[in-house]
């Protein structure tokens, strides 16, 4: 951008925050907004979020209230951080916030109009949520494909075990990606992605790893309108590339897979869900669902699948090899349940309660996505004693109320000790623990979630001793963070493999 244009785009912004405070005032006059920070002159409140948003609204919620106000640049944004006020937006509200607010990036090749994670609620977002409901996570079609994870997950095995064997130290994220990506590849498209060692897991990673960073990287044009059209952080053109190399990669496994079924008359069908997807626009049934449809879905799927599932092996092994009187706990419950050196069943997995509770600790202390997906409102709305105006962003700091002290005691520690006397769960019903979110808009995949997260880190865990590269302690893991649209350890977690 130069000199020229950046002095009319600032001129623009002046302009654009004294017409919009002025008819804020005129339209919000008189309503009882929620308590805040005072907002600065046309940036309003976006210093003060820093690099860590989710522990920088944490703070500032200390001082203003569980329902915070606060202005980023022109979009009035209200910010959760208490179990009662979640309740409010996504139970008793729900219908008033089921739409969301969209980062400019995933405005790139129409993902926003199309995906079913973004797209507002209506007949297509329904028929979306019916097909991964029905097609992909129902109980039947998890069973039918346990077998396509036990084999990825063998081989998550097999590697260790030659890690383990040559002395060799072990990326967890590295591993975890891998498998997590092999795992969906699988699922979803009966291929093997990628291989442990392999050149081809870079370029997977690059792709995932971009497109999940830039709809998660701060973006002033999703601040100040005016600027969407410079693009000046080039968000939208670095988004237009790695959708579109994701969108490619996509459309040319369905591609194949239709080819393949036209031209062999004795062809036998998969058992993935992208042969029943080539089945619904082949049969032009009720879901009325186009190529495009599937694509986008599959994309949404293979990236948020693959992120938060690899995100939270890696957190979930950090905690535990910095705490290895729970890690022994766990495998002292693995080798008691499922055996010492038999491979651990999907099955097994309900069997373990104090694996369960590592897994909610876990989700306590890092929750995929910190702040969730924003929500927006669509009238004004009553919430507590508080008026929350039409067009309002609302994020739910599910990180915030996993640290509360006023819920949790000791909630730095971490004590998966404090699930095993109590029921409360985090599949949307327990607003202490929202890790998915909750409402009609909680991860469609959280079924799946289910089965992959736990049976890879018993996969790693049951039948190796761990020892860190590097010795930490519990202050340096929470410190070292990276925000984005899932919260990543600064350095990724290295560890060696010992046989026991």
């Amino acid at each position: 951008m130069d000199f020229f244009t950046l002095l009319a785009a600032l001129f623009l912004i002046t302009l654009t925050f004294f017409l919009f405070f002025k008819s804020e005032s005129k339209r919000r006059g008189g309503a009882n907004l929620p308590p805040g920070p005072y907002p600065l002159p046309i940036v309003g409140n976006i210093f003060q979020l820093g690099k860590k948003p989710h522990q920088s609204l944490a703070q500032l919620a200390k001082i203003h209230g569980p329902l915070m106000s606060l202005h980023f640049g022109s979009v009035y944004t209200v910010i959760v951080t208490s179990p009662e006020m979640a309740k409010e937006i996504f139970v008793k509200n729900d219908q008033a916030f089921l739409n969301r607010t969209v980062v400019e990036a995933v405005h790139a090749h129409d993902h926003d109009k199309i995906s079913m994670a973004f797209m507002d609620v209506g007949t297509e977002w329904r028929t979306l949520r019916r097909i991964c409901k029905e097609q992909m996570f129902s109980t039947q079609s998890l069973e039918t494909s346990q077998g396509l994870r036990q084999e990825k997950l063998q081989q998550l095995h097999d590697f260790v075990q030659r890690c383990c064997d040559s002395g060799r130290v072990v990326d967890i994220r590295e591993a975890s990606f891998v498998t997590t990506l092999n795992l969906m590849s699988a699922t979803l498209f009966s291929i093997q992605a990628t291989e442990f060692d392999s050149n081809a897991t870079e370029e997977f990673r690059e792709i995932m790893e971009g497109v999940a960073s830039i709809v998660g990287d701060p973006n002033f044009a999703d601040y100040f309108p005016i600027l969407k059209r410079f693009d000046p952080q080039g968000v939208k053109r670095k988004a237009e590339l790695y959708f579109g190399k994701m969108l490619v990669l996509v459309e040319d496994l369905l591609q194949k897979r239709q080819e393949e079924r036209r031209r062999s008359p004795s062809y036998a069908k998969k058992d993935d869900l992208l042969e029943r997807l080539v089945d619904v626009l082949n049969e032009k049934n009720e879901y009325k669902l186009t190529t495009k449809h599937i694509t986008h879905l599959l994309l949404d799927l293979f990236v948020g699948g693959s992120e938060t599932t690899t995100t939270s092996v890696e957190w979930i092994m950090s905690e535990l090899l910095i705490n290895p009187e729970k890690l022994a706990k766990l495998k002292e419950e693995l080798k008691t349940v499922v055996g010492e050196k038999k491979q651990v069943q999907e099955s097994d997995i309900p069997q373990l309660p104090y694996f369960e509770a590592v897994l909610k600790e876990v989700f306590r202390l890092h929750p995929p996505g910190p702040l969730l997906l924003p929500r927006k409102a669509e009238c004004d709305v009553q919430v507590g004693s508080y008026t929350i105006p039409k067009e309002t962003q609302i994020l739910v700091n599910a990180w915030a109320i996993g640290r509360d002290p006023a819920i949790w005691p000791n909630p730095e520690a971490f004590e998966p000790e404090r699930f095993l006397s109590q029921k409360m769960d985090y599949k949307g019903q327990d607003f202490e623990l929202i890790p998915f979110g909750s409402g009609r808009r909680i991860c469609p995949g959280l079924s799946f979630a289910n089965r992959m997260l736990p049976m890879t880190v018993a996969t790693l865990i049951h039948n190796f001793d761990w020892k860190l590269e590097v010795e930490a302690n519990a202050e340096d893991v929470h410190k070292g963070e990276m925000f984005g649209i899932a919260v990543r350890r600064a350095v990724p977690l290295r560890a060696y493999p010992i046989q026991p």
